[in-house]
């Protein structure tokens, strides 16, 4: 099968067209350096032209409100140009608890992202992830003062990029879902805690104290962003990920 992979030079689109390829497909990464501008239409047509599949991995470049009109007209691109092109089957990556957490502008741009595939008049899947293991100096880092790093107690399931790249290969490469699978990693630990390990191993010495209302992952209440019963299980554990 061709699939055409949008945002495919990025962190996973780079590993979803790798392991679509391997897998004896036909996986071509597409994005603003390769001349597909999703905003504005510009190599949209040409893109998805002869694709049995496409895999759409753009964000949003900011995760205030302007997100929402990021993926609305995103969207609208790539699902006309797609039903122009007769593509079988259009796949998403989102957020697992993504429509649990309203007070995040993010996260209600991608519920609304999900909700146009939804709507729209291509055979879908959606894939909600957890949150990367790549991504957590970045957490650690927006609430850092000094040398100490503020976070909240929220339950966090990380999952590795890669893990998260072959889940999408293999749902981009089957029948679709017209529905939402969830998959996440093996473990799950307070934000606090998980950033006591990496700061352990990584022989940093800033400490971390719990304030549950920092950063963006305050917003989230309860367990919403770990997966629920059905979810896929990624093998990879984050200690394991570490070294």
């Amino acid at each position: 099968m061709k699939f055409a992979v949008i945002g495919g030079t990025g962190l996973i689109g780079s590993q979803v067209v790798r392991d679509l390829n391997a897998a004896g497909h036909e996986a071509v990464p597409h994005s603003l350096s390769t001349g597909v501008d999703v905003l504005t239409g510009q190599g949209v047509d040409a893109a998805l032209a002869g694709a049995d599949v496409v895999v759409n991995l753009t964000n949003s470049p900011t995760f205030d409100d302007a997100s929402a009109a990021f993926f609305r007209t995103s969207m609208d691109h790539l699902l006309t140009a797609a039903q122009r092109a007769g593509v079988g089957h259009f796949v998403i990556l989102s957020i697992v608890g993504t429509d649990q957490v309203p007070e995040l502008d993010y996260y209600r741009a991608k519920t609304l992202q999900e909700d146009i595939l939804k709507a729209g008049p291509v055979p879908y899947s959606i894939v909600r992830a957890t949150q990367f293991m790549e991504f957590v100096d970045a957490v650690m880092s927006w609430t850092t003062d000094g040398d100490t790093v503020r976070l909240p107690r929220t339950p966090i399931q990380p999952i590795a990029a890669a893990d998260v790249a072959a889940t999408v290969a293999e749902v981009a490469a089957g029948s679709p879902l017209d529905g939402t699978l969830e998959v996440g990693g093996p473990d799950t630990y307070p934000l606090d805690e998980l950033g006591r390990i990496t700061l352990a191993f990584k022989g940093d010495e800033r400490s971390v104290t719990v304030d549950d209302t920092a950063g963006m992952f305050a917003a989230a209440h309860g367990d919403v962003l770990t997966t629920k019963k059905g979810a896929r299980i990624a093998p990879t554990h984050y200690t394991d990920w570490l070294k």
